[in-house]
């Protein structure tokens, strides 16, 4: 058996816990069984946002006879674009695992891991053991058990990636972030797009307001059906046959296209893993469940990124694996220990339009029992929207009516994850109140102007009209 002082089991954001403990001198062995750099760099983030790009491109050009340029698209080079992709996605793993190989106190295993005992897993043909383990396994696509389905082959996020030709058609289920951001790639591309998705809005959980503007943008493009769940899948001439029941009024409908594309949620990769050997403890859903300090149920037995559930972002599994490399290399006490700090974790979706968030949405500070102030600014009511002519931009912030805290901020439109990153900031000073933005002069005209406004317009909930219904428009602004 191997003796180590520390086992990391992923190569995604556990390639950052692995590195301090090697330079704090740990002897330190880091097991995956999948491609190196983990899902962000191989079938997630990177290659997602890499093919999304072009699509953005083709949106932008369409776009732009709304200010008087009137362009066309004359040619999308699909292999061109994937090729791209695979270029970059292939030569940054090659470059990590190179480093991985060659690191001083560092064993890297490519292999599949598994707890046999406390402590204690199987790589492959060795056993190693570890006093103190960090899992970071990740998660993967989530199969529903519909019938017909598995028999007539689906996409995923990973098999998408190597498409060699562009689908003619594509149905996807699913209409959260995975479904609506590729959708946004297929139909930009040229394909013939249906989204099928189980809840009344695309992008569940997100602001209504929100959610209603993407919905009603990403149908211009193609088919957004909501309410409806998928219950059979078949094959007929060469095409897939999607059957789906309207959850409003129990009909059937019927749905055909060349592919379909399965983005119906993630499960984690623990089960793989069978953590219960060592007494790790997953909920019901399989996620490992972790306390405030990312320990789990076993003492010096960490988890962190997607296999915990919680975000499922890489930049908060990168947060997450600085809080574990604390508690676990420098937390001599329990007193010294680092909690994890969720209450402003930021996201972005890369759809048409982009949607970007942080902290609360209204619906949730009211269901706290919170007091609260919300503001609301189109980009239409700063002199930048009017320029670029962007009728859907909405901004809406979120604030304490006691304290002047602010709670969370959500963002439709171009540039809404670089908007939303100021707030995060904000949401990160000494009282996370808005008194950085009041005393802040703002360069003008710009887009930061529209967060300025929403700022500057708060008012009480019963107080708010409907964005969901109409688009503010505004006089032209100062």
């Amino acid at each position: 058996m191997d003796k180590f002082d520390l086992i990391v089991i992923g190569s995604g954001a556990g390639t950052h816990v692995a590195s301090q403990a090697r330079h704090a001198g740990l002897r330190v062995a880091l097991v995956d069984q999948g491609p190196t750099g983990g899902t962000c760099l191989n079938n997630g983030c990177v290659p997602s946002k890499m093919l999304i790009h072009p699509a953005d491109v083709v949106r932008t050009i369409q776009d732009a006879r709304a200010v008087g340029v009137h362009a066309e698209v004359n040619e999308i080079d699909f292999p061109a674009i994937m090729s791209r992709m695979h270029k970059v996605v292939d030569s940054t793993r090659r470059s990590l695992e190179e480093a991985l190989k060659s690191k001083e106190n560092l064993a890297y295993f490519q292999d599949r891991a598994e707890f046999i005992d406390d402590y204690v897993l199987a790589v492959g043909g060795k056993t190693i053991t570890a006093p103190k383990i960090v899992i970071a396994t990740g998660a993967r696509s989530l199969v529903p058990p519909i019938p017909g389905l598995q028999q007539a082959g689906f996409l995923d996020n990973v098999s998408l990636l190597r498409l060699e030709a562009l689908p003619q058609s594509l149905i996807i289920i699913g209409a959260g972030y995975i479904g609506c951001e590729f959708g946004h790639f297929f139909s930009a591309m040229g394909s013939k797009v249906t989204i099928l998705g189980r809840s009344p809005q695309v992008l569940k959980g997100e602001d209504p307001e929100a959610s209603g503007l993407v919905q009603r943008v990403l149908s211009q493009y193609m088919r957004v059906i909501t309410s409806h769940e998928v219950i059979s899948v078949e094959t007929k001439g060469g095409k897939r046959i999607v059957s789906a029941r309207n959850m409003d009024d129990g009909s059937v409908n019927w749905f055909e296209a060349d592919e379909i594309l399965l983005a119906a949620g993630r499960r984690s990769n623990s089960d793989m893993l069978h953590p219960e050997k060592s007494g790790i403890e997953t909920d019901r859903s399989g996620w490992i469940m972790v306390n405030e300090y990312l320990e789990t149920s076993k003492k010096d037995i960490w988890a962190i990124g997607d296999c915990i559930g919680k975000h499922m972002f890489r930049h908060t599994a990168n947060y997450e694996s600085e809080v574990v490399s604390h508690n676990l290399l420098r937390a001599a006490d329990k007193e010294n220990r680092e909690a994890v700090d969720y209450h402003a974790v930021p996201y972005a979706i890369f759809t048409h339009p982009q949607l970007a968030g942080v902290g609360m949405k209204e619906a949730d500070a009211l269901a706290a029992g919170l007091k609260v102030l919300i503001g609301q600014a189109t980009y239409l009511d700063v002199a930048k929207g009017v320029a670029m002519a962007e009728e859907h931009g909405l901004v809406k912030v979120i604030l304490e009516e006691e304290t002047g805290r602010i709670l969370g901020a959500t963002v439709v439109g171009p540039m809404a994850a670089e908007l939303v990153q100021q707030v995060v900031y904000l949401m990160n000073t000494e009282y996370q109140d808005l008194m950085p933005v009041i005393k802040s002069q703002v360069i003008h005209p710009t887009i930061s102007e529209v967060l300025v406004r929403a700022f500057s317009e708060l008012e009480h909930p019963a107080h708010q009209h409907s964005w969901g219904n109409q688009t503010k428009k505004s006089s032209m602004p100062e």
